[in-house]
């Protein structure tokens, strides 16, 4: 039997889901690894079994193949014997608006997006009621869920549903000592924030940046680091009366009303 915990992220080969499975074997965590590039994951695993000397698992597939999110769970049992904790990271969603979204792409995000995390909650804490094991879901979702922008309808729907999935896990798995809480990012420079185009195809991935950088109060877009901090936290003792709620990080985004050079035209004394 493993002595080290456990975590599963997915999502892990790149931004959010990378860092925070280097997090969590920089804390002696082993660490199962999900994603769909096996060579990435695999360079991933080699990086934290030579720096941590701890064992990693390579888990590469289709988070919408609901065969596959069972293997997850076995692979990881398998090797360890236990879960600790799941991060739901993984994303995938297209640029498009209602108008224009084809009812397979709609399909896709669903089950990537909405799913794929709620099935994997219900394996792992099928796992750790088992096996009494003071277990933390942390599901990913974004400050998009209360701030719609128009052109991606799926992943919009997919975040607000992850939220309220996370609030009814916490519900039903809080009497077995379970916490399931939800992680909202803001701006964070990641490959899902750099794909961005205008209507000739031209990136405009910098001017979306700036624009929201000009409405955050700490003037910056947040790394991927920081969201894989509040993770990690959250999956201590420090945090261990924090269940069935949303942790937003988003630089202060959410609650600003304009932009900063507005304010800075009405004062620009203090701005």
């Amino acid at each position: 039997m493993n002595n080290n915990k456990v975590a599963i992220i997915t999502g892990a080969s790149k931004g959010i889901g990378r860092s925070t499975a280097l997090k969590f074997a920089s804390n002696h965590y082993c660490v199962t690894l999900v994603g769909r590039d096996r060579e990435e994951l695999e360079q991933l695993r080699a990086e934290i079994e030579k720096d941590n000397r701890l064992e990693a698992l390579v888990c590469a597939g289709d988070l919408a193949n609901e065969e596959f999110l069972e293997q997850i769970i076995e692979n990881t049992m398998q090797k360890w014997g236990r879960i600790d904790v799941l991060i739901n990271n993984a994303a995938w969603r297209t640029i498009q608006t209602m108008r224009s979204i084809s009812l397979g792409n709609w399909e896709k995000t669903i089950k990537i997006c909405l799913t794929a995390p709620a099935f994997l909650a219900k394996y792992a804490a099928a796992v750790m009621e088992e096996r009494r094991i003071a277990g933390v879901i942390i599901n990913v979702s974004s400050v998009m869920s209360q701030r719609a922008g128009g052109t991606s309808p799926a992943y919009i729907v997919c975040k607000g549903g992850i939220e309220s999935l996370t609030y009814e896990l916490a519900a039903l798995y809080g009497p077995k000592n379970i916490r399931v809480i939800s992680v909202n990012p803001g701006n964070i420079k990641t490959d899902l924030s750099s794909d961005y185009t205008d209507g000739e195809g031209n990136n405009i991935s910098a001017q979306l940046g700036e624009h929201m950088n000009d409405n955050t109060p700490l003037k910056r877009a947040g790394i991927s680091e920081e969201i894989a901090n509040v993770s990690y936290w959250l999956s201590t003792q420090e945090a261990s009366f924090i269940t069935g709620t949303t942790i937003v990080v988003d630089g202060g985004f959410s609650h600003n009303f304009n932009a900063y050079t507005m304010k800075k035209l009405q004062y620009p004394e203090e701005f």
